[in-house]
Protein backbone atom coordinates (compact mmCIF):
# COMPACT_ATOMS: atom_id res chain seq x y z
CA UNK A 1 0.00 0.00 0.00
CA UNK A 2 1.23 3.52 -0.78
CA UNK A 3 0.85 6.74 1.63
CA UNK A 4 -2.54 7.09 3.86
CA UNK A 5 -3.30 3.43 2.55
CA UNK A 6 -3.41 4.29 -1.21
CA UNK A 7 -3.50 0.95 -3.56
CA UNK A 8 0.17 1.65 -4.64
CA UNK A 9 0.73 3.16 -7.89
CA UNK A 10 -3.08 4.60 -7.88
CA UNK A 11 -2.74 8.14 -7.63
CA UNK A 12 -0.36 7.54 -10.76
CA UNK A 13 -2.69 5.26 -13.19
CA UNK A 14 -5.61 7.89 -12.03
CA UNK A 15 -4.04 10.65 -13.41
CA UNK A 16 -2.60 9.04 -16.46
CA UNK A 17 -6.35 7.91 -16.85
CA UNK A 18 -7.53 11.48 -16.45
CA UNK A 19 -5.33 12.70 -18.80
CA UNK A 20 -5.55 10.54 -21.41
CA UNK A 21 -9.29 11.17 -21.20
CA UNK A 22 -9.50 14.89 -21.28
CA UNK A 23 -7.13 15.00 -24.33
CA UNK A 24 -9.22 12.85 -26.21
CA UNK A 25 -12.11 14.90 -25.23
CA UNK A 26 -10.06 17.86 -26.57
CA UNK A 27 -9.62 15.90 -30.07
CA UNK A 28 -13.28 15.03 -29.90
CA UNK A 29 -14.36 19.11 -30.05
CA UNK A 30 -12.04 19.48 -33.67
CA UNK A 31 -12.48 16.35 -34.93
CA UNK A 32 -16.26 15.38 -34.63
CA UNK A 33 -17.79 18.95 -33.98
CA UNK A 34 -19.06 19.13 -37.37
CA UNK A 35 -20.70 15.47 -37.47
CA UNK A 36 -21.98 16.28 -33.82
CA UNK A 37 -23.65 19.55 -35.91
CA UNK A 38 -24.65 17.82 -38.45
CA UNK A 39 -26.39 14.43 -36.74
CA UNK A 40 -28.18 17.66 -34.32
CA UNK A 41 -29.73 18.63 -37.45
CA UNK A 42 -31.27 15.44 -38.41
CA UNK A 43 -32.65 15.32 -34.64
CA UNK A 44 -34.54 18.19 -35.02
CA UNK A 45 -35.75 17.99 -38.50
CA UNK A 46 -37.38 14.62 -37.06
CA UNK A 47 -38.30 16.00 -34.33
CA UNK A 48 -40.09 18.74 -36.10
CA UNK A 49 -41.85 16.60 -38.05
CA UNK A 50 -43.29 14.32 -35.59
CA UNK A 51 -41.06 11.61 -35.95
CA UNK A 52 -38.81 9.44 -33.40
CA UNK A 53 -35.68 8.72 -32.50
CA UNK A 54 -34.43 5.05 -32.18
CA UNK A 55 -31.87 4.16 -29.98
CA UNK A 56 -29.65 1.15 -29.66
CA UNK A 57 -26.13 -0.73 -29.07
CA UNK A 58 -24.88 -3.39 -26.42
CA UNK A 59 -23.32 -3.64 -23.03
CA UNK A 60 -22.35 0.04 -21.87
CA UNK A 61 -23.85 1.13 -25.11
CA UNK A 62 -27.27 -0.42 -24.14
CA UNK A 63 -27.02 1.91 -20.95
CA UNK A 64 -26.09 4.99 -22.80
CA UNK A 65 -29.26 4.24 -25.44
CA UNK A 66 -31.60 3.86 -22.34
CA UNK A 67 -29.76 6.98 -20.36
CA UNK A 68 -30.12 9.03 -23.70
CA UNK A 69 -33.86 8.20 -24.81
CA UNK A 70 -34.83 9.44 -20.64
CA UNK A 71 -32.98 12.20 -21.45
CA UNK A 72 -35.41 13.69 -24.16
CA UNK A 73 -38.68 11.71 -22.90
CA UNK A 74 -37.73 13.30 -19.14
CA UNK A 75 -35.83 16.47 -18.97
CA UNK A 76 -32.32 17.33 -18.89
CA UNK A 77 -32.81 19.67 -16.42
CA UNK A 78 -36.08 20.89 -14.60
CA UNK A 79 -34.65 24.22 -14.97
CA UNK A 80 -35.54 24.28 -18.61
CA UNK A 81 -38.98 22.39 -18.56
CA UNK A 82 -40.38 21.42 -22.25
CA UNK A 83 -42.48 19.08 -23.69
CA UNK A 84 -41.46 15.00 -23.43
CA UNK A 85 -39.57 14.66 -27.00
CA UNK A 86 -39.79 11.42 -28.44
CA UNK A 87 -37.69 8.53 -28.25
CA UNK A 88 -37.09 5.00 -27.68
CA UNK A 89 -34.45 2.87 -26.53
CA UNK A 90 -34.54 -0.30 -28.14
CA UNK A 91 -32.23 -2.12 -25.44
CA UNK A 92 -34.85 -2.31 -22.36
CA UNK A 93 -37.72 -4.48 -23.43
CA UNK A 94 -36.56 -8.05 -22.06
CA UNK A 95 -39.18 -9.59 -23.40
CA UNK A 96 -38.94 -8.95 -26.62
CA UNK A 97 -35.26 -8.66 -26.88
CA UNK A 98 -35.24 -12.71 -25.20
CA UNK A 99 -38.14 -13.93 -27.84
CA UNK A 100 -36.65 -11.87 -31.10
CA UNK A 101 -33.06 -13.45 -29.93
CA UNK A 102 -34.60 -16.97 -29.36
CA UNK A 103 -36.60 -16.82 -32.59
CA UNK A 104 -34.41 -15.06 -34.89
CA UNK A 105 -31.26 -15.26 -33.22
CA UNK A 106 -29.40 -12.12 -31.76
CA UNK A 107 -28.53 -10.59 -34.59
CA UNK A 108 -31.78 -9.45 -35.29
CA UNK A 109 -33.09 -8.28 -31.99
CA UNK A 110 -32.96 -4.44 -32.75
CA UNK A 111 -33.53 -5.06 -36.55
CA UNK A 112 -36.72 -6.32 -35.51
CA UNK A 113 -37.96 -3.82 -33.55
CA UNK A 114 -37.06 -1.27 -36.36
CA UNK A 115 -39.37 -2.98 -38.56
CA UNK A 116 -42.07 -2.72 -35.86
CA UNK A 117 -41.74 0.51 -34.30
CA UNK A 118 -39.61 2.33 -37.32
CA UNK A 119 -40.96 4.88 -39.34
CA UNK A 120 -40.03 6.61 -42.73
CA UNK A 121 -38.57 9.90 -41.01
CA UNK A 122 -37.62 8.48 -37.97
CA UNK A 123 -33.59 8.60 -36.99
CA UNK A 124 -31.83 5.61 -35.87
CA UNK A 125 -28.84 6.29 -33.52
CA UNK A 126 -26.77 2.98 -33.68
CA UNK A 127 -24.02 2.67 -30.67
CA UNK A 128 -21.03 0.95 -31.56
CA UNK A 129 -17.52 1.37 -30.11
CA UNK A 130 -16.26 -1.26 -32.77
CA UNK A 131 -18.45 0.06 -35.52
CA UNK A 132 -18.84 -3.70 -36.00
CA UNK A 133 -21.41 -5.37 -33.72
CA UNK A 134 -23.70 -7.14 -35.80
CA UNK A 135 -26.98 -6.44 -34.26
CA UNK A 136 -26.43 -2.45 -34.75
CA UNK A 137 -25.62 -3.03 -38.57
CA UNK A 138 -28.75 -5.30 -38.84
CA UNK A 139 -30.50 -2.39 -37.54
CA UNK A 140 -28.98 0.08 -39.76
CA UNK A 141 -29.56 -1.63 -42.43
CA UNK A 142 -32.70 -2.15 -41.87
CA UNK A 143 -33.61 1.62 -40.84
CA UNK A 144 -31.61 2.85 -44.46
CA UNK A 145 -34.06 0.57 -46.33
CA UNK A 146 -37.07 1.81 -44.18
CA UNK A 147 -36.22 5.60 -45.00
CA UNK A 148 -34.92 6.29 -41.36
CA UNK A 149 -32.04 8.52 -40.80
CA UNK A 150 -28.60 6.60 -39.30
CA UNK A 151 -26.44 8.49 -37.01
CA UNK A 152 -23.76 6.44 -35.83
CA UNK A 153 -21.81 6.47 -33.17
CA UNK A 154 -18.32 5.11 -33.48
CA UNK A 155 -14.71 4.52 -32.28
CA UNK A 156 -11.97 5.75 -34.75
CA UNK A 157 -12.55 3.30 -37.67
CA UNK A 158 -15.78 3.49 -37.88
CA UNK A 159 -16.36 -0.25 -38.62
CA UNK A 160 -19.03 -1.33 -41.12
CA UNK A 161 -21.02 1.11 -39.64
CA UNK A 162 -20.08 4.38 -40.66
CA UNK A 163 -21.09 3.58 -43.93
CA UNK A 164 -24.44 2.70 -43.45
CA UNK A 165 -24.91 6.00 -41.55
CA UNK A 166 -25.92 9.48 -42.72
CA UNK A 167 -23.77 10.64 -40.11
CA UNK A 168 -20.75 8.85 -38.33
CA UNK A 169 -19.55 10.66 -35.45
CA UNK A 170 -16.33 8.70 -34.73
CA UNK A 171 -14.41 9.15 -31.91
CA UNK A 172 -10.05 9.01 -32.68
CA UNK A 173 -9.49 6.73 -30.00
CA UNK A 174 -9.36 2.91 -30.04
CA UNK A 175 -9.81 2.49 -26.36
CA UNK A 176 -12.90 0.98 -25.40
CA UNK A 177 -13.56 3.15 -22.06
CA UNK A 178 -12.07 6.18 -23.56
CA UNK A 179 -14.60 5.99 -26.56
CA UNK A 180 -17.33 5.09 -24.32
CA UNK A 181 -16.83 8.65 -21.82
CA UNK A 182 -16.97 10.47 -25.06
CA UNK A 183 -19.92 8.98 -26.43
CA UNK A 184 -21.73 9.64 -23.61
CA UNK A 185 -20.47 13.47 -23.71
CA UNK A 186 -21.36 13.78 -27.46
CA UNK A 187 -24.94 12.09 -26.34
CA UNK A 188 -25.67 14.60 -23.84
CA UNK A 189 -24.65 17.47 -26.42
CA UNK A 190 -26.76 16.28 -28.96
CA UNK A 191 -29.94 16.32 -26.64
CA UNK A 192 -29.11 19.22 -25.39
CA UNK A 193 -28.41 21.16 -29.03
CA UNK A 194 -32.31 19.36 -30.01
CA UNK A 195 -33.75 20.58 -27.01
CA UNK A 196 -32.52 24.00 -26.82
CA UNK A 197 -33.21 24.45 -30.75
CA UNK A 198 -37.07 23.68 -30.34
CA UNK A 199 -37.66 24.84 -27.61
CA UNK A 200 -35.43 27.66 -27.02
CA UNK A 201 -37.36 29.06 -24.07
CA UNK A 202 -38.86 27.44 -20.93
CA UNK A 203 -42.32 25.94 -21.61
Amino acid sequence: MGPAGEPDGARERAEAYLSDAASLLSEVRTACLDDIVAASAMLVAAFRAGRALLICGNGGSAADAQHLATEFVSALTLEHPRPAMRAIALTTDTSALTAIANDYGVDRMFARQVEAIGTAGDVLLAISTSGNSPNVLAAAEVARDAGIGVVALTGDSGGRLAPLADVAIRVPSTTTAHIQECHLAIEQLLALIAERELYPEPT
